[in-house]
């Protein structure tokens, strides 16, 4: 298959007649394509396909095809139908009325080619670029970030069901390769209990008996994998993927005490960033959230905020369900930079703000990042019963601490964090600490009190930061963020983001870069029909709350 550049500038003049004919207001499909223009050309998918061989449809036809699709929640065979039947699609993809469309299949098709090429991000910037040149979205003023949860195409095991559906999956898989090897091997009890389903078993109620059902798996997947790595196995059993993924797997969850197969102690287990949760989806991860806990990945939606343009998303990352918010913040920040979008003010939560973040963003990209710096965690300084960091007067010309008792530092040395990151550790000599009346409120260690300072500049920040947070100024600069919550909800109830429709990162990642195209695709609509954003639900009790 080879790639024909077809031009979408022009719209068949027999079309453009019928559908505006039939559609005299217009749509969300002959709006969008009138402000934006065709969004894609085929030359910006022209490393997805060889220079030689059958003509392919137009891939930037096949582009738009898709973030309609995802507009609209339509699937593939309703899609390819909607490009065939619908004039409004026509009238979108410069198509004649005659046109008859193409095989669903092909959608799919075009699909694997952007996730094998990691540009799913080309469709999604696309549509931000034709919005740019539409004077709908420019850099520079607020922005803000929040991110949610996103399930697993696939179903949640528990432990036991996990290591069971494992082995059973490694043993469907050796059969189909090598039956009578593995036949041959199987001990009898083997088919009862790894022949049937996980849910359709009946695994022991008592937890000491699922222990030792645990322990028994682990066993006979031990004598699997010893015996595919025997001399004797037919040779390529050990690349199976489900054999590698049953290997990995028996690594964190099993091992051998005194020549024994035992269940790992949960504490023993790897952390949520590389542990194994199902051998259907091997790159979901379990993450957790104060009291939410869940199986799949997170995506972080950023979008404008201004009220005298549309608010679109900008940029949509996806990660595995455990990294952590502040992790990304870097990331999002180059890739607004890399488009030319970056802000003045970006406006996150808490997950994302820290002295290091807020340094950072100044430093290389010239953002005001705000939102709530955590308070201090020690014992007794986040009540105010014992001293912190801001009770003590610091000169970094001269590396040296003075203590609310007048007493100067007796160590000052340059270390590392356990993050790796810069600290300064500071000592103060146990003789001034002993007599010192205020000691009470300061340390009770024997050996003196001990301050663990960041980089200068860090540290400035930090404290300013929890000064401002505190003042009226900064609620009503903050209280923008909020609006963000409104992005996401949209996306779950309108667009299915919260659950994947694919198996991996890759693929749910290209299925967030689609939704976040027809995410904006659908406010650019509503702001050029004059469709008000919703307002903030309150309930009846909640309003008439009284005043002050």
């Amino acid at each position: 298959m080879s790639l024909r550049g077809v031009d979408l500038a022009e719209i068949p003049e027999e079309t453009a007649r019928v559908a505006r004919a039939v559609f005299p207001k217009g749509c969300l499909a002959m709006r969008v394509r009138d402000v934006l223009g065709p969004v894609f050309a085929d030359a910006d998918f022209e490393e997805l396909f060889p220079a030689r061989g059958r003509p392919v449809i137009s891939p930037a036809r096949l582009a738009l095809v898709s973030v309609l699709q995802f507009a609209e929640g339509l699937t593939d065979r309703q899609a390819a139908h909607a490009v065939r039947s619908r004039l409004d699609w026509k009238y979108a993809l410069s198509l004649e009325l005659t046109d008859t469309g193409f095989d669903f299949s092909v959608l799919s098709e075009f699909r694997a080619r952007l996730v094998e090429a990691d540009a799913g991000r080309a469709v999604f910037d696309a549509v931000v670029t034709a919005a740019g040149e539409a004077g709908l979205v420019k850099a520079g003023k607020r922005q803000r970030t929040d991110a949610t949860h996103v399930l697993a195409s696939t179903r949640d095991l528990n432990r036991l069901e996990f290591v069971v559906e494992t082995l059973r999956a490694a043993l469907n898989e050796v059969a189909e390769v090598a039956g009578d090897w593995l036949a041959a091997l199987a001990a009898p009890e083997w088919f009862d209990r790894y022949a049937a389903r996980p849910e359709d078993s009946r695994f022991p109620s008592r937890w000491a008996a699922r222990v030792e059902h645990g322990d028994q798996c682990g066993a006979d997947g031990m004598v699997l994998l010893e015996e595919v790595w025997s001399q004797e196995a037919p040779p390529g059993l050990r690349v199976l993927p489900a054999v590698e993924f049953l290997r990995r797997t028996w690594v964190q969850q099993f091992q051998r005490i005194e020549d024994v197969v035992r269940w790992r102690e949960p504490k023993n287990t790897p952390p949520g960033l590389i542990r194994l949760r199902t051998p259907y989806e091997p790159e979901a991860r379990t993450g957790a959230k104060r009291d939410l806990g869940w199986s799949g990945y997170k995506v972080h939606l950023s979008e404008t905020c201004e009220p005298d343009a549309p608010h679109l998303i900008t940029h949509i990352h996806t990660t595995p369900a455990p990294v952590n918010d502040d992790a990304v913040l870097e990331d999002i920040h180059a890739a607004l930079a890399e488009r030319g979008l970056l802000p003045d003010e970006h406006l996150v939560d808490a997950g994302y703000v820290d002295a290091e973040q807020i340094h950072h963003a100044r430093r290389d990209h010239g953002i005001e990042l705000v939102g709530p710096v955590k308070s201090t965690t020690v014992k007794g300084q986040a009540s105010g019963d014992i001293f912190d960091n801001t009770r003590f007067t610091i000169d970094w010309d001269q590396r040296r601490a003075v203590c609310p008792g007048g007493q100067t530092n007796v160590v000052w040395r340059e270390d590392q964090s356990h993050r790796g990151t810069p600290v300064t550790r500071v000592r103060f000599a146990a003789r001034h600490c002993d007599p010192c009346e205020l000691r009470t409120s300061c340390t009770s260690s024997r050996t003196g009190r001990n301050l663990t300072l960041r980089p200068k500049a860090e540290h400035d920040i930090l404290q300013q930061a929890r000064i401002e947070q505190d003042t009226d100024q900064w609620r009503r600069r903050y209280g923008h963020r909020a609006g963000v919550e409104g992005t996401i909800s949209q996306g779950v109830q309108a667009f299915g983001l919260r659950r994947s429709r694919y198996r991996g990162l890759a693929k749910t990642r290209l299925q967030h870069h689609f939704t976040g195209a027809a995410i904006n695709l659908a406010r650019i609509d509503a702001w050029l029909t004059g469709r008000p954003l919703a307002r903030t639900r309150v309930s009846p009790f909640a309003a008439i709350r009284p005043a002050g």
